[in-house]
């Protein structure tokens, strides 16, 4: 903490907004929304009574509203979901869709995923976009005018971490997190097991958290492998924080706090669940950085793919 002369205290922590870093991706979507005619359209499908569910709709449709998509919210009861889907996927005039989580709440959520078709599937959800992520093929054709599609929630909180300048541009491509270490408080199969896996694979030593162990995803030793492997630890979070560049939280409770005096000096904080996982107060005595939201960015990321799902289908890739 320092001290400004004839002053209070002040802390050196910098708060970061979702809306700062989501800027330039809105703009660059607002001039590539232009190339196309007609323009693409998203549609999302709510199977719930969520209330954070029908706030990330509202923003989807605003933010589509705003940039120059065409956008349609369903609401289904759970039973005609999948058959809702299968039609979306059989509509030529339906270019991507997305789901709004968490449906029944368990495992038949992860089959609805597979539902969706790959052409459309602007949340990078299906088998062969996460297969591809798990294994760092980076494209889906031989010729590599395709990228393949990334989940859009870790895809943002990379896309955060390449703007705060935690990615290192010196290094070459792919290998731009070599020498960071990471902690993801989450290990769910929609968001903290794809992050791990994404950084990961970028080169970062990263400790996955859940509520039984910590795991550790790493490329190994001058990250020579390929794709990321994962190992068993006996650490905890006390062993893993205090030696974190970064501390990346995503759980679902409202009582859940992350201890603050665990985070480094000088290290970033990154919050993804809407019920807020760190103690602002605390927590700015500590870190260097913070960025308390990634919802913008998310929806940034979604229409990013679903600008690229749309050229695919036109048969002109475009490369964002």
């Amino acid at each position: 903490m320092s001290q400004q002369s004839g002053s209070e205290p002040v802390n050196s922590c910098k708060v970061v907004y979702a809306s700062r870093v989501a800027e330039s991706f809105v703009e660059q979507l607002k001039e590539l929304v232009k190339r196309f005619e007609p323009v693409p359209t998203l549609v999302g499908f709510l199977a719930n009574t969520d209330p954070a569910a029908r706030m990330y709709a509202e923003w989807t449709e605003k933010t589509c509203k705003e940039i120059g998509f065409a956008f349609e919210l369903r609401e289904v009861s759970k039973d005609d979901l999948e058959d809702a889907i299968v039609e979306a996927n059989l509509d030529k005039n339906v270019n991507g869709m997305m789901i709004y989580f968490p449906v029944f709440g368990n495992r038949q959520d992860q089959y609805l995923q597979q539902v969706v078709s790959p052409e459309k599937d602007v949340e990078g959800l299906c088998h062969k976009y996460v297969m591809n992520m798990y294994h760092n093929i980076r494209h889906l054709d031989e010729e590599k005018t395709k990228k393949s599609i990334l989940p859009c929630t870790p895809l943002a909180i990379v896309k955060i971490l390449e703007y705060l300048g935690v990615y290192n541009r010196i290094i070459n491509y792919g290998n731009r997190l070599y020498g960071k270490t990471i902690t993801v408080v989450n290990r769910s199969e929609i968001v903290g097991r794809p992050l791990a896996a994404l950084l990961a694979n970028d080169g970062a030593k990263v400790y996955s958290v859940d509520i039984n162990n910590v795991q550790l995803f790493t490329r190994g030793a001058g990250i020579r492998s390929r794709k990321h492997d994962v190992t068993e630890t006996n650490l905890k979070i006390e062993d893993v924080a205090p030696m974190s560049d970064v501390i990346i939280c995503g759980v679902p409770s409202p009582k859940y706090k992350f201890p603050s005096h665990l985070v480094r000096d000088g290290a970033v904080c990154i919050c993804f669940s809407s019920d807020k996982n760190f103690d602002a107060p605390s927590l700015k005595e500590h870190a260097g950085i913070y960025v308390p939201s990634i919802g913008k960015v998310t929806i940034a990321m979604l229409l990013r793919n679903l600008i690229r799902l749309t050229s695919y289908q036109r048969n002109n890739p475009i490369d964002v």
